[in-house]
């Protein structure tokens, strides 16, 4: 699914309007019926219910649900901000409407308007939609500020009021939304996680928007959806033999970090990759020939990493896992990256290996991926004040370095160095524990060894990570599942995308 910017989504809502030769006002019927089949078939009309309308054309959304609501007997009360300006056309075609219907309708022109707010009430938040363009001040910032401490459920009609779709909010005041009711694509907001508060669950209701302007209009950004993920698998050819699936290495493991080597070498293996070596100290040897019995053993020194030789002859290259962090490592890093020749899949103290030598990060072979988490990717890059600025900062650095990047998170992001960004929707708060980051780099490093180009690997990666963490969370709880679950549920994983 692609994810559009707040220019692209009212060019999509014209270009529908004169393909199907229908009015405005017929579409923003289409979008407050929508909505008002979802709060029926979700049980949310058992209460009073309070919509808060701002001029434009996201208040006549308000006001077309307030009067699908009235018309049904659901008891409904209108409260319509007002800044002294005339409303949109669409707003005011909405206003005559419901004031044939009802009376019911008041205007707030001050705090002193503000209405006491029960706590069996219902808030629908239609004051500002894609349109806004400025932070909130004045009478409604006020007002936004009032429905947020009343405590009550909120419910917002395409975005919370006040959170812009593309570009960072923080510092701003917004509705604190319980639920976001979206039209046709997913906002870039949704996906930050500095507007968890605002947005609250998010769902997409399908307006009927052009197909053909989705298909056509190029986006930047992306939502990995199961079928973009099943066009991504290659088929198993049934007279394969185990060198048809490539040669993986990891490097990986320290003292008293074997677990992590073991939950790389387990990711690499469950994601079908034909033979794994990894390189670990002795003193991991007995650990990883007993718990991957599967993967081959090359000893590469006592209790740390200190030289794994000659290593062109694999296919993918993983490293950073368990290592650990030692001053010896910024040379072992500069010599992998000149010795290699295929692509490398960096992560954990290989990064922050990165962050403490930076004239390493120009080193780093072309098409390799790193997979930071955000703080990793600040102790590399350096700070950010939002998220969307780290977003684009990580496109700037894939670009500028020609590697891809991983950033993780909720919605892990796949960045690559051509512009393109595609975000995962598969995972869940039960996998913010250790050792998942180390199943991943194995994973990544398995599908590369396949010959799965880049970003494919990531995506497919990623996704069948984050599913098998949903799988394991199912079974286990989010609060009980360990890494170690969730790598024996990588075959369900596959069973489900296959």
């Amino acid at each position: 699914m692609k994810i559009f910017s707040a220019s692209q989504i009212k060019s999509w809502d014209a270009y529908s309007i004169r393909e199907q030769h229908i009015t405005a006002d017929a579409m923003m019927e289409r979008a407050a019926a929508s909505c008002y089949h979802w709060l029926i078939n979700n049980h949310f009309t058992q209460k009073p219910i309070l919509v808060f309308c701002g001029k434009g054309n996201n208040g006549g959304d308000g006001l077309a649900l307030a009067r699908m609501l009235a018309q049904s007997n659901i008891p409904v009360t209108v409260y319509i901000l007002e800044p002294g300006k005339p409303g949109s056309d669409d707003f005011q075609v909405n206003l005559q409407r419901l004031q044939q219907l009802t009376g019911n309708i008041h205007f707030i022109q001050s705090e002193h308007f503000f209405p006491l707010i029960e706590k069996d009430h219902l808030v629908i938040d239609a004051l500002f939609g894609t349109g806004l363009n400025k932070p909130l001040d004045n009478i409604a910032l006020q007002l936004v500020e009032y429905l947020n401490h009343t405590h009550v459920p909120i419910i917002s009609i395409d975005l919370p009021s006040g959170l812009f779709p593309d570009k960072s909010t923080a510092g701003s005041a917004t509705i604190h939304a319980l639920h976001t009711l979206s039209f046709q694509s997913i906002k870039l907001a949704f996906l930050m996680p500095e507007n968890n508060l605002s947005v609250g669950e998010f769902h997409i209701l399908d307006i009927g928007l052009s197909r053909q302007y989705e298909e056509e209009e190029s986006a930047v950004h992306e939502i990995m959806d199961p079928g973009i993920i099943r066009a991504l698998i290659k088929p198993r050819n049934k007279f394969s033999h185990k060198g048809s699936f490539g040669h993986a290495a990891l490097v990986t493991g320290s003292y008293g970090m074997m677990g992590a080597a073991v939950l790389a070498a387990k990711g690499c293996m469950q994601t079908g990759t034909g033979k794994l070596t990894c390189y670990i100290p002795s003193c991991g040897y007995d650990i990883m020939q007993l718990s991957v019995p599967e993967a081959m053993c090359k000893v590469a020194g006592e209790k740390v990493i200190e030289s794994i030789g000659n290593i062109t002859g694999y296919d993918a290259i993983g490293i950073g896992p368990g290592i650990g962090l030692q001053n010896e490592f910024s040379l072992l890093l500069k010599e992998i990256f000149q010795a290699a020749n295929k692509p490398l899949v960096l992560d954990a103290d290989a990064l922050n290996t990165l962050a403490a030598d930076k004239k390493l990060l120009v080193q780093i072979p072309e098409g390799s991926v790193i997979t930071p988490h955000p703080k990793e990717f600040e102790r590399m890059f350096g700070m950010v004040e939002n998220d969307f600025e780290r977003l684009q900062l990580a496109a700037d650095k894939a670009s500028q370095l020609k590697i891809y990047i991983v950033l993780k998170g909720h919605y892990t992001a796949v960045i690559t160095p051509h512009g393109k960004i595609y975000f995962n929707n598969t995972g869940n708060a039960g996998m913010a524990k250790a050792g998942m980051g180390d199943i991943l780099t194995g994973m990544i490093t398995g599908l590369l060894s396949q010959q799965y180009p880049l970003p494919e690997a990531a995506m497919l990666a990623v996704y069948l990570h984050g599913l098998a963490g949903d799988i394991a969370a199912s079974k286990y709880s989010q609060q009980a599942m360990q890494a170690s679950h969730l790598v024996n549920c990588i075959g369900d994983a596959w069973k489900l995308i296959t």
